[in-house]
C-alpha cells in the first residue's frame, strides 16, 4: 500500500522540521556519538569501542535514570536444555499477530542466548536455583519457562548496573581514552551532511561547565538509543525522560518510521486514583508467571474463558478484556490478587516494598490495577544491522523497529532485542565508518510548542488513541493536536520536549487513523479483529509534511 493514508486533521498539524534553539556554542569530535544509556544504548558504546572508534555517549539525565532499571520481570531467551531457538521464535510470532519480521525475529532468537551469557561475563548477577542453574520463570505469551531475572524483580537495575560499570571501567585503546560520557545531555536536532547523511547532532548540557548550553557533536555515525515516549499518554510506567526525543530528531532528519500504532499498555500497573499521572508503579508480568490473578470486585476472574493461557495471555489479550470489563461495570480499575503467589516477598521484594510504600499490603490485600502505557513497538525502521533510511544514523532498543515485535511485544524481549541489535550495529560499524561529513548549514523551519500544552497533549492521547480507539476518536485526537500552536519563541528543555511529544502523538494518531483493523495492541473498536488486506506495515516520514504510506 503506497498511496498516502493521512487524514486532513493529520495534515493540518504544522510539525517544525528542527527545533528552535540557539546556535552551538561549543563542538566535540568523535567517531561515534551514542544516545542513550541504557541496555542498547551501553551495549552499543561498548561494541564500538572494541572497533577502536572513540565514542561519546550522551544521556539526558543521569547514565542509570532510563527506562531498564525499572525493568522487573527479566530478558527472554531459550536458555533451558527442553527449551529452543524455534520454540521461542514460535511464541514470538504468535504475539506479534502477524506482523513480525519473521528473519529479525529469528537473528533474535537464535543469538540472544549468547548475549545474555555475555552480560553475564560483564558482570550481571542473575538468580539460581538451588543446583545453581539459572532459575527461569515464565510470562505472558511464553509456553516455556524462558525468563532469567535478577534481584527477584530488579532486573533491570542489575543489568544497567553491569552494564554502566563496564562502560566506567573500558580500557584506553590505541592510546586513546575509553569511553566518554556526558550526563544531562538534551539531543535537539541531526546534524546532516551535503548528501544527506548524519553528520552529529546538537544537543544542549546542563552544569557541565564549557559544554554547558547549546553545542554540537560531530560524528561519522549517530547511534539513536533513547529508549519510548510513554510520556505521550497522561499514565505510563515509562519515567519522565521518555519524552520520545530520539523519535522526533529521527522524523525532523527525513528517517522512515513504522509500526507507531502499535503502543503496548501493560494491563497490570497499580491504579493509585483517577487523578495520578506520569510514571506509575509495574507491577511485573512475573507475578502471573508465578500464581496471580485479575478479578474484578466481586472476585471474578477475568481471564476466564478470554484465552487459552488464562492470565498469561498476550498483554494485548489481558489489556482489551480488562478495558471490557471496565466499561461493562463502570469502573476505573480492577485488581490484582497476588495473595497466593509463594514466598512472594522473597522473589519479588521490590514490588512488595513499593506497594507497602504506597500504602498497600500485597500478602493481604487486592491491589487496584489499571492498563498504562508501556512499551512501543514502532520506532524508527532499521535493517538487521540497525541502519536507517539515513545513511549513518543507526537505531536500536525502544526508539527502533527492528521487526522482531510486530503489534505487540512479547513479554522480556526487549532487553533481549537491546543487547542483540545494539551488538550487531557494532558488528556494522567494525565494517568500517564514513569520512567525517561537513555539517550543512540547517535552514529548515524552526519552532517550538509551548510546555504549557504538554499535559493538553497527553490529556488527548489518552482519551482518543489509548488502549480504546475508534475513528471518532483518533479525528478527534488529530483535530485537536492540529490546534495546538507551533509557534513559542523561547526554548528551554520544557519546549523541546513538549514539541517532541507533539510530533510523535501526531505520526501515531496519523498511523492510528489509517490502520483500519483491530490487530495486536491496536485496538480500533469499529473492528472485530485483523483483516488480510492490512497485514502490512505503515510507514511515516516528515519530510514536506507529515506522511503515511
Amino acid at each position: 500500500m503506497t498511496a498516502p493514508l493521512v487524514s486532513p486533521a493529520a495534515q493540518a498539524v504544522r510539525l517544525p522540521h528542527r527545533l528552535r534553539a540557539d546556535a552551538p556554542g561549543w563542538v566535540r569530535r568523535a567517531d561515534v556519538v551514542v544516545v542513550g544509556s541504557g541496555v542498547a544504548g551501553l551495549t552499543a558504546a561498548l561494541h564500538a569501542r572494541a572497533t577502536g572508534a572513540r565514542v561519546l555517549l550522551v544521556t539526558k539525565a543521569l547514565v542509570d535514570a532510563g527506562s531498564t532499571r525499572w525493568a522487573q520481570g527479566g530478558i527472554a531467551a531459550a536458555l533451558d536444555p527442553l527449551d529452543s531457538p524455534e520454540e521461542h521464535l514460535r511464541d514470538t510470532l504468535v504475539a506479534g499477530a502477524g506482523l513480525c519480521d519473521e528473519e529479525a525475529v529469528r537473528v533474535l532468537v537464535t543469538e540472544g542466548p549468547q548475549r545474555v551469557r555475555e552480560l553475564a561475563a560483564l558482570g550481571a548477577t542473575f538468580d539460581v536455583d538451588p543446583s545453581g542453574a539459572l532459575a527461569l520463570t515464565r510470562e505472558g505469551g511464553h509456553l516455556r519457562h524462558r525468563i532469567v531475572h535478577a534481584g527477584g524483580d530488579a532486573t533491570g537495575a542489575e543489568v544497567e548496573r553491569a552494564l554502566v560499570a563496564a562502560v566506567a571501567g573500558q580500557p584506553r585503546l590505541a592510546g586513546h581514552a575509553g569511553i566518554e560520557v556526558i550526563e544531562h545531555a538534551s539531543v535537539l536536532d541531526l546534524l546532516l551532511g551535503p548528501d544527506g547523511q548524519a553528520a552529529g547532532l546538537t544537543l544542549h548540557v546542563l552544569g557541565e561547565g564549557t559544554r554547558d548550553g547549546v553545542g554540537a557533536v560531530h560524528a561519522r555515525a549517530v547511534v539513536l538509543a533513547s529508549g519510548g515516549f510513554g510520556q505521550v499518554f497522561s499514565s505510563t510506567t515509562n519515567p519522565p525522560v521518555a519524552t520520545g526525543d530520539g523519535l522526533a530528531l529521527a522524523l525532523r532528519a527525513g528517517a522512515a518510521v513504522a509500526d507507531l500504532e502499535f503502543v503496548q499498555f501493560h494491563p497490570t500497573v497499580l491504579f493509585l486514583g483517577p487523578d495520578s499521572t506520569g510514571q506509575q508503579p509495574l507491577l511485573s508480568e512475573a507475578l502471573r508467571g508465578e500464581g496471580a490473578r485479575i478479578v474484578d470486585a466481586a472476585g471474578t476472574f477475568v481471564m476466564d474463558g478470554v484465552h487459552p493461557l488464562g492470565d498469561l495471555a498476550p498483554r494485548d489479550v489481558v489489556a482489551t478484556a480488562m478495558m471490557r470489563r471496565m466499561l461493562a461495570t463502570g469502573v476505573d480499575h480492577l485488581f490484582l490478587d497476588a495473595r497466593a503467589v509463594p514466598d512472594l516477598e522473597t522473589r519479588f521484594p521490590t514490588i512488595v516494598r513499593r506497594c507497602r510504600e504506597l500504602g498497600f499490603e500485597p500478602l493481604a490485600d487486592l491491589l487496584p490495577i489499571a492498563p498504562a502505557a508501556h512499551f512501543a513497538s514502532g520506532g524508527v525502521r532499521t535493517d538487521l544491522g540497525g541502519a536507517t533510511s539515513v545513511p549513518g544514523l543507526y537505531a536500536c532498543g525502544e526508539v527502533a523497529c527492528t521487526g522482531v515485535h510486530g503489534a505487540n511485544r512479547l513479554a522480556s524481549n526487549s532487553l533481549l532485542e537491546g543487547l542483540v541489535f545494539a551488538s550487531r550495529i557494532g558488528d556494522r560499524l567494525a565494517g568500517g565508518l564514513p569520512p567525517q561529513a561537513v555539517p550543512q548549514v540547517d535552514d529548515r523551519v524552526a519552532g517550538l510548542v509551548a510546555p504549557a500544552c504538554r499535559a493538553r497533549i497527553a490529556a488527548a492521547m489518552t482519551r482518543g488513541a489509548g488502549v480504546l480507539r475508534s475513528g471518532g476518536s483518533l479525528a478527534a485526537t488529530a483535530q485537536e493536536l492540529a490546534e495546538i500552536p507551533v509557534d513559542h519563541r523561547s526554548p528551554s528543555n520544557e519546549a523541546w520536549e513538549a514539541t517532541n511529544l507533539h510530533t510523535v502523538a501526531s505520526a501515531l494518531v496519523a498511523a492510528a487513523t489509517a490502520r483500519t483493523e483491530t490487530r495486536g495492541s491496536h485496538w480500533r473498536e469499529e473492528y472485530d479483529g485483523p483483516q488480510r488486506a492490512w497485514q502490512r506495515h505503515l510507514t511515516a516520514t516528515l519530510v514536506d509534511a507529515l506522511e503515511v504510506r
